[in-house]
């Protein structure tokens, strides 16, 4: 319990992709008593506010916009003392929306080491751990930048399992990994020599103890921070799985810690949509199967899609030809990779409506370019922003 009577001022402070929604939210229950806020979100995802500033900002490649709205929250974080409360707004997007990168670090070399990782199908745990290490704000920094403010820190969950210190790469959470945690990825992956030279020069200062690592558990900056998850990929899977249920379907959640190469999980939900027609296993028909998580594409291709669209078109091969048989796999922020699709949708049909226009659905796969093969299909999940981003949910339906 909290006695705002006894609080000299309520900063409100926020980065991620549901920030214009959570806001909102903390404007409901606060009023006027928000004495400030600035919150970071997403190109187009703005909603009216009273109290609480939206700045929009880029994602998942951080821009100028990025710099300038963390700088605005620093600025706020640095009049507060110890009687003063904040209000930090946290979701997934926020390891874009939120960055001050460390001294002789460009904006260029972070967006130059972003896309290098997102290419060799790193996972977004390995991303954030180098983000980390190549931040003033990540990885637990932005609580020591509250001056002793009580921090309080609303999480919307977008990371499998939900470690505190991955959500938006825990800028007011303590930090488990360290620069040889950092380096031992990008050796692992076979791109340190990818990295633009900067990164690699600090990365290596770090490791040799030249730089000092991020604050970890018990370090005094966190005594007066809680962390908070609200929301997360479970939540949403229990709630798909009810709604399934409500409409007929036999239905179970899989997993919402699905993880690995999204073509590959594909062949799971086709193996299991034979097993449910030939055995009426693990359910019967009609049935539903969930699961959630964040799946990842290594690139080998120049196509245009996402992690999902992929994930569907490979499903789109192992569903062919199977009757009443339906995939669908989407991220619950509306947005699948640097595109404006959710994800797409495919059945036993879609292979055999795309030979008649002419089109190889495994071409399309070998170039990573499942948008333009759902676009053509007209199979594409396009919600727009959901103001939310709690992971993928994939969703197999069986007649």
């Amino acid at each position: 319990m909290y006695l705002l009577d006894q609080v000299r001022r309520v900063v409100v402070i926020g980065f991620g992709k549901a920030g214009a929604a959570m806001s909102q939210g903390v404007e409901q229950v606060l009023g006027a008593r928000i004495d400030a806020g600035w919150v970071n979100v997403k190109y187009d995802h703005l909603l009216p506010l009273q109290m609480i500033r939206l700045h929009e900002a880029g994602h998942p490649l951080l821009d100028e916009n990025t710099l300038v709205g963390t700088r605005h929250i620093l600025r706020l974080l640095d009049d507060l003392n110890e009687n003063d409360m904040v209000i930090c707004l946290i979701s997934g997007g926020g390891s874009a929306l939120l960055e001050l990168p460390v001294e002789g670090v460009s904006l260029a070399d972070l967006r130059a080491t972003t896309e290098v990782m997102l290419g060799c199908g790193a996972t977004i745990n390995e991303l954030n751990t180098l983000r980390k290490h190549l931040s003033q704000v990540k990885g637990g920094q932005l609580a020591r930048r509250a001056n002793g403010a009580l921090v309080i820190s609303l999480i919307l969950s977008d990371v499998i399992g939900s470690p505190l210190d991955m959500i938006a790469s825990g800028p007011t959470t303590p930090d488990t990994g360290t620069f040889a945690d950092a380096l031992e990825i990008v050796r692992r992956y076979g791109v340190f020599d990818a990295l633009p030279q900067t990164v690699r020069h600090h990365l290596l200062a770090g490791e040799a103890g030249d730089i000092p690592d991020t604050p970890k558990a018990g370090d005094p900056i966190f005594e007066r921070v809680q962390n908070v998850v609200i929301a997360d990929n479970t939540l949403a899977c229990e709630a798909a799985m009810r709604k399934a249920q409500a409409e007929g379907f036999h239905s179970m959640l899989l997993s919402s810690f699905v993880q690995g190469e999204a073509r590959e999980i594909a062949k799971i939900f086709g193996a299991m949509a034979r097993e449910i027609l030939n055995s009426d296993r693990p359910l019967p028909r009609p049935a539903c199967i969930l699961a959630g998580g964040e799946t990842t594409v290594t690139l080998h291709g120049k196509g245009k899609g996402g992690r999902n669209q992929e994930m569907a078109l490979a499903a789109a091969l192992e569903l062919a030809g199977l009757p009443s048989a339906a995939f669908l796999s989407g991220g619950t922020d509306g947005t699948d990779g640097p595109t404006d699709a959710a994800g797409a949708y495919a059945d036993g049909t879609t292979l055999a409506r795309a030979m008649s226009l002419g089109l190889s659905a495994r071409s399309f796969l070998a170039e990573n370019d499942s948008y333009h093969f759902f676009e053509s299909l007209g199979d594409l999940l396009l919600t727009g922003p959901t103001h939310t981003n709690v992971n993928d949910i994939m969703i197999l339906l069986v007649k």
